[in-house]
């Protein structure tokens, strides 16, 4: 399983993990995890845009 808390700003970044030992289903696991957590930080990243673009389009009027 991923460890989101690993993710997260300001942590430090650990040595990547020694894949060499999972077997195919967890790296598959492993992956999908990854994907969905990069999806929600994207939609994450497209809604402080979008606030930030009304933001700035209000004060410019």
């Amino acid at each position: 399983m991923v460890d989101l808390e690993e993710l997260e700003p300001g942590k430090r970044p650990k040595k990547p993990r020694d894949l060499s030992t999972w077997n195919i289903e967890d790296l598959e696991d492993y992956i999908q995890a990854m994907q969905a957590e990069i999806i929600r930080a994207q939609e994450m990243i497209d809604r402080k845009k979008g606030v930030a673009d009304a933001a700035n389009a209000l004060f410019k009027s």
